[in-house]
């Protein structure tokens, strides 16, 4: 029987604006080029159709450096959706622009209001669980509001921790199926995983780990050889994408859509 977990039919993405360079970062790697990054966010919207899933494509938003960061805005789940409140706060404002789109698609919207913080960085949805890491941008009381939030729907949420350093425990970790995740090292060693298939990235490509596993493909930032072969010898489909200038404002495969 498929496994609901990484199929899907519609995905929700935005184009980058302008404003990129102005992004949010931990370090410093240089200005974001524009122009490559338009290119790079294409081919990854072809990636997604060329599954057969409804692809939409939002416009920019000039005010939001990180809006094409939408994974970050909303958890979507089979039942409804529910709106994050991201713990940067130049990027609240996100969400109100994401509600119309996702009202579209939904009967049931829900939404964290607070006081605590959740973005959708941090969450991974499984068969059999939603894991949602305690990082910089969500914290114990946001945690706590989703959980009460999707406890109706059948789901259950476990608070796991993301490695310092770390800006969302998905940078560190992707689903491939209903029971393998691709994984850091360092990420694996803390025992979130347990019960869990896991492969890990290769020594020194630890920016591997966010990928996306979305209807047969697994797409995958390019440049780390090594872990892509750990991916096609376990029997994945993988289509690497250019992520260098979204990698320059902490961003990777699945920070740049919703999938549903």
């Amino acid at each position: 029987m498929p496994d609901p977990t990484f199929e899907f039919s519609r995905a929700i993405t935005r184009q980058p604006s302008s404003a990129i360079v102005d992004g949010l970062r931990a370090v410093d790697t240089g200005t974001p080029d524009l122009d490559q990054m338009l290119k790079d966010h294409a081919s990854y919207v072809e990636a997604l159709k060329s599954t057969g899933a409804e692809v939409v494509v939002l416009p920019a938003l000039e005010d939001f450096p990180d809006a094409v960061f939408v994974e970050d805005t909303a958890l979507c789940l089979p039942q409804g959706a529910v709106l994050m409140r991201p713990g940067a706060a130049t990027r609240m404002g996100e969400v109100a622009h994401m509600a119309p789109t996702l009202s579209k698609f939904y009967d049931t919207i829900r939404e964290i209001s607070g006081p605590g913080h959740v973005e959708g960085g941090d969450i991974l949805v499984t068969s059999r669980e939603i894991l949602v890491g305690r990082s910089d941008r969500t914290d114990a009381e946001g945690v706590e509001e989703l959980r009460r939030l999707v406890a109706d729907w059948g789901h259950s949420v476990r608070e796991v921790f993301t490695p310092g350093g770390v800006l969302h425990f998905k940078t560190d970790c992707s689903l491939l199926d209903g029971q393998t995740i691709l994984s850091t090292k360092r990420l694996e060693a803390s025992g979130c995983f347990e019960g869990y298939r896991v492969l890990n990235t290769a020594e020194g490509e630890e920016a591997a780990a966010n990928t996306i596993r979305f209807n047969n493909l697994v797409l995958m930032p390019a440049g780390f050889p090594k872990t892509a072969e750990v991916l096609d010898r376990a029997g994945y489909e993988v289509v690497q994408i250019n992520n260098t200038e979204c990698a320059k404002i902490d961003g990777g495969m699945s920070c740049l859509s919703l999938r549903f």
